[in-house]
């Protein structure tokens, strides 16, 4: 029997798997995405570097100041900029708090795939404190265009630091809760644990990144093994698991999350006081001819630019590599065998945003 999940099924989002079940066995899954292709590499080389700022971001509006942040690196490695060292501070402090909110948010969906209304509930709930300190910092809940290229758009505004202690000290006392009700439930590890079992080989074969990968012992993560700006002056842990099953997909991003945390009070604690948050650009920046490519650690992995330059205020080429592109490409090897009523929790545990698929 051939089954066809989505593409408006709320388990789905906006992509579609077709699926063929032998009873409640899967034997063949094949996705199917391009539902809502945005052309966002093509419509970047009509426009200049600075115009393409606000759109950039679209593809991941929970996470997008990481897919912009790497767009702002590749532009700067192509005009020859140099960050001004608060602005570096600020883009990982504003990077870190997109981080914790696109977790929460697919933590959330997580429980409707799950019909855990408190692991639904609660993530989205909280998710509202970071999205506030986004909102305080650049006046935008979402999509922020915060970053852009030599730095960030503006300082922070007085008391944001006392407001950002208050949310994270909460929050980290919320956690210890997630732990209980989410991780330490019997019926999520029986939903979890053992299910999708990802080898490390095949994580690397299949090109795997984030989560997905560190779930399965690939120990890699951009902010440590290419650190980028002030990554390097920074102190955290990388989460790693050799499970490699859905639950360890799943309770990685969480550890993550937990790392940002410390990553935000000591962008507080160390960076300078005052000074240049944005480097002085012509308002139409060109650069030499030459190519770039620059790439950050998302929320779902390893996210980069490819831009080629003519010398002129555009780009002459735009490709992005996006994690959820080389996650997705695991997906049917892993329902291959499985039960059907195991592929939500396989699916989305592979943390693919189909949006952003459709760059």
């Amino acid at each position: 029997m051939t089954l066809s999940i989505g593409p408006q099924h709320p388990g789905a989002g906006h992509m579609r798997i077709i699926v063929v079940v032998d009873g409640d066995i899967i034997v063949h899954a094949d996705p199917d995405v391009g539902y809502v292709h945005r052309g966002e590499e093509k419509m970047s080389e009509y426009r200049t570097f600075i115009q393409n700022v606000p759109h950039i971001e679209r593809p991941v509006i929970h996470d997008s100041s990481n897919i912009l942040y790497s767009y702002c690196l590749a532009v700067e490695q192509l005009l020859g900029v140099q960050v001004p060292e608060r602005g570096q501070y600020l883009r990982a402090i504003m990077s870190e708090i997109d981080r914790i909110h696109y977790t929460l948010y697919w933590l959330a969906i997580l429980g409707i795939f799950l019909g855990h209304s408190t692991m639904f509930m609660w993530p989205a709930a909280d998710r509202e404190l970071f999205v506030e300190l986004a909102d305080m910092a650049s006046g935008n809940r979402i999509t922020h265009a915060w970053l852009v290229p030599g730095g960030v758009r503006n300082d922070l505004p007085e008391g944001f630091s006392d407001k950002a202690e208050k949310f994270l000290s909460y929050f980290e006392k919320r956690l210890v809760e997630y732990d209980k009700i989410f991780y330490d439930n019997p019926l999520f590890r029986q939903r979890s644990e053992g299910v999708g079992v990802l080898t490390r080989q095949n994580a690397i074969v299949y090109g795997t990144t984030g989560s997905v990968a560190r779930a399965s012992g690939v120990r890699f993560d951009v902010r440590k093994n290419e650190p980028y700006e002030v990554y390097n002056k920074l102190d955290f842990e990388v989460s790693v698991s050799n499970t490699g099953d859905s639950f360890a997909r799943s309770i990685l991003p969480i550890y993550d999350v937990r790392q940002s945390i410390n990553i935000i009070r000591q962008c507080l604690k160390n960076m300078p006081k005052e000074g240049p948050v944005r480097a002085k650009l012509q308002p139409n920046p060109r650069g030499p001819p030459g190519e770039a490519y620059a790439r950050v650690e998302s929320g779902r992995g390893a996210l980069g630019h490819y831009m080629v330059s003519d010398g002129t205020a555009k780009a002459y080429r735009h490709k992005i590599s996006v994690p959820s592109v080389r996650n997705l490409l695991v997906l049917p090897h892993l329902l291959e065998g499985a039960k059907l009523a195991d592929l939500p929790m396989i699916y989305w545990s592979l943390n693919i945003w189909p949006i952003e698929i459709e760059r």
